[in-house]
């Protein structure tokens, strides 16, 4: 096959690129420039995309003698990644960049080039799997490695798009197996620190950044009972579970820590309580997709909903679930105005496409709008949706 493999740099897309070429693939590689400034060194393993991974990448490219080129998709990025990130904040939801970045980037512009300059598939260096069912058609599974899967920022993807997806080390059994076989290869980069936080904030000061995006506007931090407890100097900066950096001086009557619950935006206000206030049993998810061919079992109904498991998060656990579907919005509406934050236009809160409710058997807790739910059987990702509403009790009971 002709295979584009995206190089961001790191030491999991180099040994991705080596097992193509060493699988007799026709193997090309290529760096995404995100940004039109990227900066010119990282900090430690905070921060990517920039000009050292980028020199790192060719330089894995030169020892594989495969062609390498650096392609331009900072105003894609900026658009689609960037401001939607400002936008989803503003409207009081918290986004996940990096599905996004999976969603709209890696796995939608970056594929559809592949395949217009004729490449049959991309690769990178994702801990996960496509396998095939019995009908041949793809299905996206857990990496090998369950410390360091990464099939949960993958459940964006479609069955159309697994069709043209590659992932050389996802049946490896650990990143140190990785990290050895790049060292063996004499890869400079076989103990480079992995990447994480958010790519375009790479001090991790999100509350920082967001402030030199967004007019911050003071407002007031009250419990549930609507009493007063102090000022904040911007709800759009906080998440819903965040304990620190509250700045209250008044202390609980059970003397127990607050934690967010609520943000509302329209009226600049947010909402703290106890820990059990955070407790959610019923998750409505919105933008629904399939990692492949969607259960034939699912029905639209409580009585009718399968058994799965559920995760909302990339690293933590998956819980027992049951998920049926509701509702399909025919129509978007438009782009709203935020009361608060006029001067940033924010994605309606119910977009077109299928309603997904899940009842987990577990609690969970602090669950926010704007997160990804993507649900599970065994190790199989089904698909996936973005939390809209959450609820204290089940709705299937």
């Amino acid at each position: 096959m002709k295979i584009l493999v995206a190089m961001s740099g790191g030491v999991d897309s180099s040994v991705a690129a080596a097992r193509a070429v060493d699988a007799g693939h026709e193997v090309v590689g290529v760096h995404l420039a995100l940004s039109r400034m990227p900066g010119t060194l990282r900090t430690g393993s905070r921060g990517c995309c920039t000009i050292e991974d980028s020199r790192d990448a060719h330089r894995v490219a030169g020892m594989l003698d495969i062609p390498f080129y650096v392609w331009d998709f900072s105003e894609r990025f900026k658009e689609d990644i960037v401001d939607d990130f400002i936008a989803e904040y503003a409207a009081g939801r918290t986004p996940n960049p990096c599905m996004r970045c999976n969603e709209r980037i890696k796995f939608a512009a970056l594929l559809d080039r592949a395949l217009a300059l004729g490449f049959d598939a991309i690769a990178t260096g994702h801990y996960a799997e496509v396998l095939r069912d019995d009908n041949g058609l793809p299905e996206l599974h857990r990496g090998e490695d369950l410390a360091k899967d990464q099939s949960y920022v993958l459940g964006v993807l479609s069955g159309d798009q697994l069709e043209h997806c590659y992932f050389p080390i996802g049946a490896t059994a650990s990143k140190a197996e990785v990290r050895a076989e790049a060292a063996e290869r004499g890869f400079s980069v076989a103990n480079k620190p992995d990447s994480y936080d958010i790519c375009f904030i790479p001090d991790g000061d999100t509350k920082a950044w967001l402030a030199d995006k967004i007019p911050m506007r003071p407002g007031l931090i009250k419990d549930a009972e609507g009493e007063t407890l102090g000022e904040h100097d911007g709800a759009m900066t906080y998440t819903i579970g965040q304990r620190k950096g509250l700045g209250i001086q008044k202390p609980a009557a059970d003397g127990q820590p607050r934690f967010v619950t609520g943000l509302d935006p329209a009226s600049n206000t947010v909402t703290v309580g106890s820990r059990s206030d955070l407790a959610v049993s019923h998750l409505t998810g919105i933008r629904t997709t399939w990692a492949g061919p969607a259960p034939t079992d699912i029905g639209s109904e409580p009585a009718t909903a399968i058994d799965c498991e559920v995760q909302i998060r990339a690293h933590s656990d998956p819980v027992p679930a049951r998920a049926w579907l509701g509702h399909y919005i025919s129509e978007a509406p438009e782009h709203e105005v935020n009361p608060i934050v006029d001067e940033v236009e924010v994605p309606a809160a119910r977009p077109a496409g299928q309603l997904m409710h899940i009842d987990v058997d577990e609690e969970l807790s602090g669950v926010a709008p704007g997160q990804t739910m993507v649900i599970y059987r065994g190790t199989r990702v089904l698909g996936q949706a973005t939390i809209d509403v959450t609820a204290k009790d089940r709705l299937g009971v």
